[in-house]
């Protein structure tokens, strides 16, 4: 199979999936209107609710949801043969995660701008909400924790790339002063700091950036405490200051490198040299672990919390939902495909053949157990054997791979921290509707989001301590992917409105996860890991609770319709109560 024809397949696939689907969804099934207020300007602060526009909104968005997920879930999916990852990372945005993104970002908004959980109280009951805020705090938790060891990690494995990443910070707020102050042009100046950042790219390669050796203090441990203090002060700032210009200059990288590596397999048209299904040694079986590993490429939880975290915040209408929504996890499902072809055709490059793929998935151990480094090196390699067949020189190439995976692991470290608040700021909210306490001020509840973060990442000296419960991240986050599903089901179904759309993929992605959070369990038993067992377990019996708390909720809202419809029969006089409540 040659890789031209499936990234054309792939690409042309998305195009008629946003232009059929995703339009039936926004007018007959949502019905999107310009007409329905919107939270960025009903409680308009200037500093989280920001009404923006839609191309700068989907660079903030896009690179809030593509951390390092849709690029190593991918390189590690094709273990099982490069059919079944291509074809979870096709089919799967465009049924499940582009509509679980859609759906959140909706609910969310016709709901000022709450999260997920918030949501989960109010159409399912206040218990499942609580609950359910444990659930994205836990997994918030980890997200900091980890990414921030990752990109400690990454900086040390590509010092190369440390100055890029860096000068973007004041590049960044140049533009957004430039752009929200002295009112030029977001287009223009964006694309001036996408060549700042190429400059001091170059640059970078030969001024490598590397911390010491502070005694017992580890290099990836100095760069965990520098990132989280970064989090803090980016997260708390308005989102205009920093975070919109730093994203939007990050979605013009996405797409210049999409377009490079494109451009790469147009002109060497290099063959798959990966088998189309493939039984490694050691591996698990492919259903479910497959669509537990592929994540962020095709449904990820953690994009529900983003939709209605920060992106919600700053639609600026409601029709560019669809467009944000829909269209950010079509695209990231494009860098998916991408990233399965630099793996499974350009690490075969230059005379390598087989030999080049095999080298890196002959067999489970040296894939995913081999650990991110080994799994980056293939995704760096075969990227810039793609590049190269362009003329960018090797060492360049694996340079602007790496300053792209950083940029892009940065932006979702900072706006889960501002997400995390969020939640954590609903969480401990009143019957009065405002948080508890200190909690009412966002600095406060931003330390407590990064001391907590900080305190599991140094739970181990190496800052490695988070990884002890990284293993049950994955099922949780797709559980999560399920559950914000239901949640869009139960608001469809009191809507009376078709709730297929939703609830398909949601039955599909609950098996998937229960089945794959039932195995953890067995293994995790075996190890005699019962902190990992309990984790599990809770997440199980979290998952049946929403199940059954969510059927009762649509079946007593069907109860309360049919009361109502009945006492119209009788008396001929309509109520709004009604509406209020199923609606």
């Amino acid at each position: 199979m040659n890789s031209l024809v499936l990234a054309l397949i792939a690409f042309f696939g998305y195009i008629v999936a946003y232009k059929t689907y995703g339009s039936w969804l926004a007018k007959k099934i949502f019905k999107l209107s310009d007409k329905n207020p919107v939270p960025s300007k009903e409680f308009y602060d200037g500093v989280d609710y920001v009404p923006t526009k839609r191309h700068i909104l989907l660079g903030h968005h896009f690179t809030t949801i593509a951390g390092t997920g849709p690029i190593v879930g991918p390189a590690i999916g094709v273990i099982w043969g490069w059919l079944p990852a291509f074809l979870w990372v096709v089919l799967g945005p465009i049924f499940a995660g582009a509509v679980h993104d859609f759906t959140s970002l909706v609910m969310s908004s016709r709901h000022g701008g709450q999260t997920i959980g918030e949501l989960s109280r109010k159409l399912i009951s206040n218990r499942v909400g609580v609950i359910f805020l444990i659930l994205i705090q836990f997994l918030l938790w980890l997200v900091l924790a980890v990414f921030a060891m990752i990109m400690g990690l990454l900086f040390d494995m590509y010092p190369e790339s440390v100055l890029s990443i860096w000068m973007q910070i004041p590049i960044a707020i140049w533009i957004g002063y430039m752009v929200y102050k002295k009112g030029k042009k977001d287009t223009l100046y964006s694309i001036i700091g996408l060549i700042l950042l190429y400059v001091f790219a170059i640059v970078g390669i030969f001024l490598p950036i590397r911390l010491p050796q502070l005694g017992p203090v580890s290099p990836i441990v100095l760069w965990i405490v520098i990132l989280l203090i970064y989090s803090y002060f980016a997260s708390v700032l308005p989102v205009t200051t920093l975070l919109q210009p730093r994203d939007y200059i990050n979605s013009h990288e996405l797409l210049v490198l999409m377009g490079v590596l494109f451009a790469g397999i147009l002109v060497a048209r290099p063959a798959i040299v990966a088998p189309a299904f493939q039984v490694a040694k050691g591996a698990p079986s492919l259903w479910p672990t497959l669509f537990i590993i592929i994540a962020c490429g095709a449904i990820s939880g953690f994009h529900s919390l983003a939709s209605s975290g920060t992106t919600v915040k700053q639609l600026e209408n409601e029709k560019d939902a669809q467009f944000v929504g829909y269209g950010g996890m079509l695209l990231e499902g494009a860098l998916s495909v991408l990233v399965i072809l630099a793996v499974t055709a350009g690490l075969g490059m230059y005379g390598k053949g087989t030999a080049g793929y095999f080298q890196y998935y002959s067999e489970w151990a040296t894939t995913a157990g081999a650990g991110l480094a080994a799994q980056l090196k293939a995704i760096v390699e075969g990227a810039a054997n793609l590049m190269k067949a362009i003329g960018i020189p090797e060492l360049l190439g694996r340079t602007l791979m790496a300053v792209f995976i950083v940029s892009f692991a940065g932006t979702t470290l900072d706006s889960a921290t501002r997400i995390q608040r969020f939640a954590l700021e609903e969480l401990v909210r009143t019957k009065s509707g405002k948080p508890w306490g200190p909690f009412k001020n966002r600095y406060f509840s931003t330390f407590v989001v990064v001391a907590l973060a900080f305190g599991l990442a140094m739970s181990s000296p190496d800052g490695k301590g988070a990884l002890k419960l990284w293993p049950v991240f994955g099922a949780l986050n797709q559980l999560l992917a399920a559950l914000a599903l239901l949640i869009g089901t139960v608001y469809l179904a009191k809507k009376k409105i078709n709730p297929l759309p939703t609830l398909l993929p949601a039955v599909f992605m609950l098996t998937t996860t229960i089945v794959a959070t039932i195995q953890n369990i067995v293994t995790y038993a075996s190890q005699n890991n019962y902190l990992l067992v309990f984790i599990a377990g809770s997440t199980l019996v979290i998952a049946f609770w929403m199940v059954f708390e969510s059927l009762l909720s649509i079946a007593k809202s069907v109860k309360l319709e049919t009361v109502y419809q009945e006492e119209f029969k009788k008396t001929g006089i309509p109520t709004t109560e009604s509406e209020s409540r199923v609606c």
